[in-house]
């Protein structure tokens, strides 16, 4: 068990390593000049000269990329020009509202999945596990910001019961949230409704029922469980990709999170925070999936006995 960990946690770091390497390096290769950006195109060469020195940008590649990877271990990543803090404290103020998003979503996910995919399988091959199949597959073909935009008409617009922007208050999380949730609603309820099934059919269902155990301990008490260990995998990715994927969601409602300053930050060429972001993005998604990884062990006993 141990070792298994050991190795997933190396594997972590190893892809941590990697994703800050390619955003240093994606960012050198864009064009344009971050010293003009910052002071204008009327600056003199001078003025120019000077502040890319102190950016460092005056260096060789490898010199600045070695200068760049002792500040990341030091959780240094310098300073806004366009906030004047440090960029990583610019990035974590908005953290806390990109991970209330993401586990709001996770929640409605989560929720409405499992309703659906339970109440599917329990009446398989009928009209209604056929209404959930063909409503599962319209979610997921639908783009986000068609949801977005839709859900801020009717629920904002005509109804006038959301707002459509974010002023700190739960309703206005609401729209937000189920953009972000449901893409995957439908996706979720198709695995839960095909692990059930598969669960279903297996032995050790007959030898409960033959052993005069409910249908309703049955399955709430073992299937269940057993449908979790492929979901858990997916959730967990899922809750990765609401954190790095929310951009869309968050510049539609005007949400104060990672994605937002992410574009501005882009926008302007604020190479501090642009590292800083992404390095908390790729940091959180990896970690996500090392926790899926130590979940999965627990839930799967066969992980278990291999890594003994």
């Amino acid at each position: 068990m141990t070792a298994y960990l050991g190795r997933r946690l190396a594997q972590a770091l190893l892809q941590i390593w990697g994703a800050i390497t390619i955003v240093f390096v994606a960012l050198r290769v864009l064009p344009g000049d971050p010293a003009e950006l910052i002071l204008g195109s009327q600056a003199t060469p001078e003025a120019l000269e000077e502040l890319r020195g102190s950016l460092g940008l005056d260096q060789p590649l490898l010199v600045q990329y070695a200068a760049h990877m002792g500040d990341v271990v030091a959780l240094d990543f310098g300073h806004s020009w366009r906030q004047n803090v440090s960029a990583l404290d610019a990035c974590l103020e908005r953290l806390g509202p990109t991970l209330s998003l993401s586990a709001w979503a996770m929640v409605i996910t989560i929720v409405l999945g499992f309703a659906a995919g339970s109440f599917a399988a329990r009446r398989a091959n009928t009209w209604a596990d056929h209404l959930v199949s063909v409503s599962s597959l319209v979610g997921q073909a639908l783009p986000p910001f068609w949801i977005g935009i839709m859900l801020s008409l009717i629920f904002a617009r005509w109804l006038q019961v959301l707002p459509s922007t974010a002023d700190g208050t739960l309703g206005s999380l609401l729209l937000p949230a189920f953009t972000l949730a449901l893409p995957f609603v439908g996706w979720l309820g198709r695995l839960v409704r095909t692990g059930i099934l598969e669960e279903m059919n297996q032995d050790y269902v007959r030898t409960a029922h033959a052993k005069g155990m409910s249908h309703r301990v049955v399955f709430y008490i073992h299937v269940l469980r057993n449908t979790l260990v492929p979901v858990v995998t997916m959730l967990g990715l899922l809750m990765g990709y609401f954190i790095a994927n929310g951009v869309i969601v968050e510049v539609i409602f005007a949400w104060p999170g990672i994605g937002s300053l992410l574009i501005d930050s882009i926008t302007f060429r604020d190479y501090a925070v642009v590292q800083a972001v992404l390095t908390v993005i790729t940091v959180c998604y990896i970690l996500l999936n090392l926790l899926v990884d130590v979940l999965y062990v627990y839930l799967d006993p066969r992980i278990q006995l291999e890594n003994a």
